[in-house]
């Protein structure tokens, strides 16, 4: 047995975990430890393959198996819930139907990563889970109250783009998918946010980094630029 192993699973669990708390807060009614619960088990998510990498044991199935599936607790069903109880309870069923599109955004989003690992570079093809997360995650902790409308407007919007194919940057330095416009338009709209309420920060950083890439996508489609 490759002990080496048991630490980037042990950190894979330990997502898990705490995408777990985040779904017993939710039930709480606790709307500040549920979403930061889930934003702990990104940070630990976006440790597991560096320590993977670092020991030498990145690759094996298991390991992304695990990853995986833990991803879809932590990012797919605890986001859902808590948006669900936060602020879409009011439109019954058609909110719990919305709150688990959601989930199933994030489930084909993880099955398409897993299929095209070795065909997509320099981007992601779709929001990663993780950043749909902590979109949701970022909007309960911010202090905006939107409609159940919006929410589950919003809610819809992001579970489309993980499914999507419009590109995020991997920030892993093998190239850019983003155009110089539609990152400046996004910028402007989040100083404007911001301006308007400092405190929400979290949220009005995840808030530009989606605005960014879907005005990129738009523009790239205007443009009949492919990169």
């Amino acid at each position: 047995m490759n002990y080496r192993r048991l630490i980037p699973n042990s950190i894979s669990s330990a997502s898990l975990i705490f995408g777990i708390l985040s779904i017993f807060k939710t039930i709480q009614g606790d709307f500040f430890y549920a979403p930061i619960f889930i934003v702990i088990a990104v940070i630990f998510d976006s440790l597991d393959g560096r320590a993977a990498r670092a020991l030498g044991v990145g690759g094996g199935d298991f390991g992304k198996e695990m990853d995986s599936l833990c991803d879809m607790c932590s990012f797919g069903v605890a986001p859902a819930i808590m948006i669900y109880q936060f602020g879409l309870q009011e439109l019954g069923v058609l909110g719990q139907v919305i709150a688990a599109l959601f989930a199933v955004g994030g489930c084909l989003r993880l099955a398409r990563f897993n299929c095209n690992t070795g065909v997509v570079h320099g981007y992601f093809q779709g929001m990663p889970i993780p950043a749909g997360a902590c979109f949701l995650a970022a909007y309960v902790l911010s202090g905006y109250q939107f409609s159940a409308a919006v929410t589950a407007a919003m809610t819809l919007v992001i579970a489309v783009i993980m499914y999507s194919n419009v590109r995020f940057p991997d920030f892993k330095g093998k190239g850019n998918p983003m155009y110089k416009l539609p990152v400046i338009i996004a910028l402007a709209i989040g100083a404007v946010m911001l301006f308007e309420r400092p405190g929400a920060w979290p949220f009005v950083c995840m808030f530009t980094y989606t605005v960014a890439g879907i005005i990129n996508h738009v523009y790239r489609a205007v443009t009949g630029k492919n990169k």
